[in-house]
């Protein structure tokens, strides 16, 4: 798994290129969470335009990052998810709390 993170106004992106599994879900978490604990982010857009496969540890870890943002008054979101990570997060249930959007910049837009 290979993470890059951008900075546009006070909105950290975060694409993510790989396989989002239990061999790299610790990984993206200990990574995510050392940006927004030294920028003190409260915004944050997750690309999925590069991730081929996620497991139940990957939606982990995009919960654990949700959660800590609503903790702290902020908000976490998804972009360019591909069919089969997309249908991962319909069926998980994710949609309810985690807005999806089609692109980055209509991410940045809505945020």
């Amino acid at each position: 798994m290979y993470l890059k993170f951008e900075k546009q106004k006070n909105i950290l992106i975060t694409t993510l290129s790989g396989e989002l599994d239990h061999n790299s879900a610790e990984e993206v978490r200990v990574k995510i969470d050392d940006r927004i604990d030294r920028d003190n982010i409260e915004k944050v857009i997750l690309n999925f335009s590069g991730v081929t496969f996620m497991d139940s540890s990957g939606i982990g870890a995009v919960l654990g990052r949700y959660k800590k943002l609503s903790n702290k008054g902020g908000m976490l979101c998804i972009a360019e998810p591909n069919k089969n990570v997309n249908r991962i997060f319909e069926l998980a249930g994710l949609y309810k709390l985690i807005k999806n959007y089609n692109t980055v910049d209509e991410a940045v837009r809505c945020i």
